[in-house]
């Protein structure tokens, strides 16, 4: 290829890449084409774009390790992409195991062998390190200035659409915070087993909505729109939530009015994730046959989105040990779920618990661990209430 060729070639990858990277505006699916497309137009084997951590003084950056993936952080100026970050200069290393900046503890955990290195820093609009583009094992040769001036030209390129995907993201993981310190509000009063509830039927209601054909930003909403299914809980009177026995008649149609409340907290607000929270809230208890509360709503006429969460949350409080209740095996709260379907579950949702059964208990055994190791290192996820709810009859 002449040189002119290759000129009109890098050219159009410039093109394409500036395209690309203006279209996505999710943080973690734009760092994903950011590493594939400079990856091809640097002609290595790897991209790494790694993000600074102000807060923490790290660099952190997605890592694949077997069939995972995880999140890898380094202290700033540690390892090449740290002193890059930290110094401002760009890197261009012919051998990573001879130069003393090269940390091999990635390579001797993903079996990985670096070669060549080059390195370039980042920068926001108001000129402060933003991250590192990092990319490994060129497929002929060392990197040359040339590379190190296209990498440049990338870095400059993606920075604004990085540093604007980046202050989306955490502007919605305030929002989300948020969402999740509400639903603990009502989730304290009336039980012990509160972050761990809600954090796994938040994560099977998002798995459960993928499998019935909702797009991944639809099922995401509906995973972080679902611990506020009982907000409607802190208008609950303490005599009636926390009884420690089983509830009058009338004293059960005062507590079947959480949904109500619920919906009623959340239904006029401006944000997306609360409107659709209320509806989940509003039809939680709806039965698919007609019989639940408070509408007595039959089939279709529940929304999905209740439909969808009735489902994940009865299963998590099945397959929980509760004050009043003890744990269910997963075998056997599926065959609960499985014996209703059609009465008070969605049949095809059921389906779907069934279908995608083996990744619910992943999901379940990775936030189990989350928590174990959060409360080893001293982070605390609930607040133990003493006589929590023993009496009522009900799942959930």
């Amino acid at each position: 290829m002449g040189r002119r060729q290759e000129l009109e070639k890098r050219q159009s990858l410039l093109a394409r890449f500036g395209r690309m990277i203006a279209a996505e505006s999710h943080l973690d699916s734009l760092l994903m084409i950011i590493a594939e497309e400079v990856r091809n137009i640097l002609s290595a084997d790897r991209c790494s774009v790694f993000l600074v951590d102000a807060y923490k003084g790290e660099l952190w950056t997605k890592v694949a390790l077997g069939l995972e993936e995880k999140i890898l952080r380094i202290p700033l100026g540690q390892g090449i992409a740290g002193f890059v970050a930290k110094t401002g200069s760009a890197v261009n290393i012919r051998d990573a195991y001879k130069d003393t900046r090269f940390a091999q503890d990635l390579d001797r955990i993903t079996g990985y062998q670096t070669r060549s290195v080059l390195a370039v820093p980042l920068r926001g609009r108001d000129g402060k390190a933003l991250g590192v583009f990092e990319v490994l094992n060129k497929a002929k040769g060392p990197f040359t200035e040339e590379d190190e001036g296209l990498l440049r030209i990338l870095a400059t390129m993606a920075a604004s659409f990085i540093e604007t995907a980046t202050l989306y993201e955490d502007l919605r993981r305030s929002h989300l915070e948020t969402i999740y310190r509400m639903a603990l509000v009502a989730e304290y009063r009336d039980q012990e087993d509160t972050g761990r509830h809600l954090r796994r039927m938040s994560r099977f209601s998002g798995i459960l909505a993928l499998g019935m054909g909702l797009s991944f930003q639809e099922a995401e909403d509906i995973r972080y729109a679902a611990p506020l299914h009982d907000i409607g809980k802190v208008a609950i009177p303490d005599s009636i939530l926390r009884k420690p026995a089983k509830l009058t008649p009338e004293e059960f149609e005062e507590m079947k009015k959480h949904t109500i409340y619920g919906a009623k907290m959340l239904i006029n607000a401006e944000s997306r994730l609360l409107r659709l929270a209320a509806k989940i809230a509003v039809g939680h208890h709806e039965w698919y046959d007609g019989s639940g509360y408070p509408g007595g709503l039959k089939g279709e006429a529940i929304s999905l989105e209740a439909r969808i969460v009735t489902v994940a949350d009865v299963f998590d409080a099945l397959s929980s040990k509760r004050v009043y209740k003890g744990e269910w095996s997963v075998e056997d709260a599926l065959k609960y779920i499985e014996e209703r379907s059609g009465k008070q579950f969605d049949p095809q949702v059921v389906a779907v618990l069934r279908e995608r059964f083996s990744e619910i208990l992943q999901a379940r055994d990775e936030e189990n661990a989350r928590l174990i190791e959060d409360e080893a290192s001293g982070i605390q996820q609930h607040i133990p209430l003493n006589g929590a709810n023993p009496g009522h009859s009900k799942p959930a």
